[in-house]
């Protein structure tokens, strides 16, 4: 028994049609650089970020996964990860919001029909839309039910990335009659949607996270998408693949956290000339304590890297083998991202409470912003524990237990 391997280090340019990932990574840079400048006061402010959705959607990155046939950018995962942990390093909020974007327009596309799927990939990238909400289950469920003139979706979504800016709604809903899940796409903007953005998070608080009520929101054919399955007998390889795919979203967002906070308390304790910085020589970047602590630090956050980089690379091969991939294989990609998971989300713990110690007590300082780092790193870990995967990877190890080959939970 092992667990998929494969070289660390960044994944090769794909040979897909499109703009390059060189081209991509240029572009998420100075978007990240463009987020950077004003970070702490949009975050201090807290409205809904659409002008943050604006700049993605300037730079193109909103069709970045879009294949280029349907007028996309044409990349491939490898790409909008490294465009994720890129944009979480200068703001973990938006980072997430745009993985959350890709993730959930990538998932809606397996369950339709290729001819469906095709007319909306199409539509999202003319009209750049942004994605929100998502297809993982929930209790109580939606409810799609038959009425006069065709179908309506009722019930309550529960707190999800991307709601309070999303032009399309991906969820999951039960047909009344039969009790089938089923994906359907929903515009916010329809009859009987209110969003409710009340719920103020103490970190993450750009993500655009908001609840959804649907009261006898009108259906057509066309929004619903298709079945989605409930068991391993009925989900193909390509679909229980949105798992790991999804989580390994997780893993880059929280290695930008680690690599963001580590490179601003860098550059504040290499700036010993600013009022903000404490007296000297206490904290000075030639202190023992203080080497020390980056040291460990960045060998933590370094080896949760290379890690993601192989989960990535299995999580590629999986997606790469399609309809050929087989169960045993699976559980080896699965518990690999779960290994990634939970090195990241440890680094990310870890480095964004202990360079508030190597910083000092100036970071108590709003203006400096440096606790949104730790704030946002904490909110996503609640929301994404990590115990579940342990779990998943101990009982791999020990008793040889593959973990649940399903959709995203």
């Amino acid at each position: 028994m092992g667990v998929a391997t494969a070289p660390s280090g960044p994944t090769a340019e794909s040979g897909l049609p499109g703009a390059g990932r060189a081209h991509w990574l240029r572009v998420a840079r100075e978007a990240a650089d463009d987020l950077a400048t004003d970070a702490v006061t949009r975050e201090r402010a807290g409205k809904a970020p659409f002008d943050e959705v604006s700049r993605l959607r300037e730079a193109g990155l909103l069709t970045l996964l879009t294949p280029a046939e349907s007028g996309g950018g044409g990349s491939d995962w490898a790409t909008a990860y490294a465009v994720v942990r890129e944009l979480g390093a200068a703001d973990g909020a938006i980072g997430q919001l745009l993985g959350c974007h890709y993730f959930t327009s990538w998932s809606a596309g397996l369950f339709a029909e290729p001819a469906a799927a095709a007319r909306i990939e199409q539509r999202s990238a003319a009209e750049q839309w942004c994605w929100g909400a998502g297809l993982a289950p929930q209790e109580p469920p939606l409810t799609l039910a038959r009425k006069a003139g065709g179908r309506v979706l009722d019930g309550r979504q529960s707190y999800a990335t991307g709601v309070l800016v999303a032009d399309r709604l991906a969820v999951r809903a039960v047909r009344a009659d039969t009790g089938e899940p089923v994906a359907v796409v929903v515009d916010p903007a329809r009859d009987g949607v209110r969003i409710d953005g009340d719920a103020d998070p103490f970190g993450q608080r750009l993500a655009g996270g908001a609840s959804v009520e649907f009261d006898a929101v009108p259906v057509t054919a066309e929004d619903v998408l298709g079945p989605l399955p409930v068991d391993e007998d009925t989900l193909s390889p390509p679909a229980a693949l949105a798992a790991p795919v999804g989580r390994l979203v997780s893993v880059q967002l929280l290695l930008g956290m680690a690599e963001g906070v580590l490179a601003e308390a860098r550059e504040y304790s290499r700036a010993g000339h600013t009022p903000w910085h404490p007296a000297w020589p206490v904290g000075t970047p030639h202190d023992p304590q203080v080497m020390t602590a980056y040291g460990e630090l960045t060998v933590l956050t370094r080896s949760a890297a290379a890690l993601a980089d192989q989960a990535l690379a299995a999580v590629q091969d999986g997606l790469d083998r399609g309809e050929d991939l087989a169960h045993d294989t699976y559980a080896e990609i699965s518990v690999l991202v779960a290994m990634a998971e939970a090195a990241a989300s440890r680094a990310a713990q870890e480095c964004t409470t202990r360079a508030l110690d190597v910083v000092g007590t100036r970071c108590t300082s709003a203006r400096l912003g440096f606790d949104r780092f730790w704030r946002n790193a904490r909110t996503h870990t609640l929301y994404e524990p990590v115990a579940p995967r342990l779990r998943e990877v101990g009982d791999y190890y020990l008793n040889g237990a593959h973990p649940p080959f399903g959709l995203p939970a």
